[in-house]
């Protein structure tokens, strides 16, 4: 009963402070938004930094002079079957003078003559192996195999992009805890404005032996409905401005699985945890601020 309670008049607070409650929805609703779009912003931004760590990432195995054409064949099967390599591409001393030709353009002629480029296999490794650590293992491992003169990658490239990823997920990590702890405010002052009209209410209830609780939770059910309401206009704002952009943009199509279905489940259950903290916060203090005399 005392639940039934709670929820019925939770409905009910909603529809008698319109104005109120409307204020309140459209304050969570714009900051679900914000953090919405950077959420949206981050995944793309992680994308984008992943396949630049995946390219800084490659590997180069220079195969020896001394290597015949099999045994060359050998080591490029060899590393394709390693557990770590996701890739491999095999560039013949023919390849690897055609490149260098193409590269570097005029003034290369004067090599075409005898081929000096040794044959070399270009590797891409997994993702969760592309840090400098495993790399450096990698390199390690795979200089003792037989034919193998030298094995390369751009460390301090990978360091710079290490660096720059984590760098941006701090500031991503901060800017959205400064947007959700000013959501939790503006929606807690709000909500305590609603309060504050309603203090003979919650007085006289108080006086007839009403507890703490049985008082709060009305009003905790009228902040998780607000913030349900706000989640679904933000969800339904962030699946527009993601529609939008993909006409700019198709290669955000690949971001995530059902990522339209994401931002507005994600958009709801938070916006419900918001208002129901805010209102938390709010109720909390108001109560024990009201006097009985």
């Amino acid at each position: 009963m005392s639940l039934f309670f709670s929820i019925r008049e939770g409905i009910a607070n909603f529809r008698r402070a319109r104005f109120a409650a409307f204020a309140s929805t459209m304050a969570m609703a714009v900051a679900l938004l914000m953090l919405g779009t950077l959420a949206l912003l981050g995944l793309e931004a992680q994308q984008v930094l992943s396949w630049l760590q995946q390219r800084v990432g490659e590997m180069e195995v220079f195969v020896a002079e001394s290597a015949t054409e099999s045994e060359a064949e050998a080591l490029f099967s060899r590393i394709q079957t390693h557990p770590q390599v996701t890739s491999a591409e095999y560039i013949s001393k023919e390849q690897a003078q055609a490149i260098f030709q193409e590269e570097f353009g005029e003034g290369a002629e004067s090599f075409i003559d005898e081929p000096f480029l040794p044959a070399s296999v270009r590797l891409q490794v997994r993702a969760p192996f592309v840090q400098t650590d495993s790399l450096s293992q990698l390199q390690a491992d795979l200089q003792t195999w037989d034919h193998v003169d030298e094995v390369v990658f751009n460390q301090p490239l990978l360091n710079t992009v290490q660096q720059n990823i984590r760098l941006a997920g701090s500031i991503g990590a901060a800017v959205g805890g400064i947007i959700l702890i000013a959501a939790l405010f503006l929606v807690g002052n709000t909500i305590r404005l609603t309060i504050y009209a309603r203090r003979l209410l919650i007085r006289t209830m108080k006086l007839v032996g009403a507890t703490d609780g049985f008082i709060r939770r009305p009003f905790l059910v009228e902040g998780a409905l607000q913030g349900m309401l706000a989640g679904m206009l933000a969800g339904g704002g962030l699946w527009a401005l993601y529609r939008g952009a993909l006409s700019y943009f198709p290669q955000m199509a690949g971001l995530a699985p059902n990522i339209e279905w994401m931002l507005l489940g994600g958009t709801i259950i938070t916006g419900i945890v918001l208002g129901w903290v805010g209102s938390f916060m709010a109720v909390r203090r108001f109560i024990n601020r009201v006097e009985l005399h």
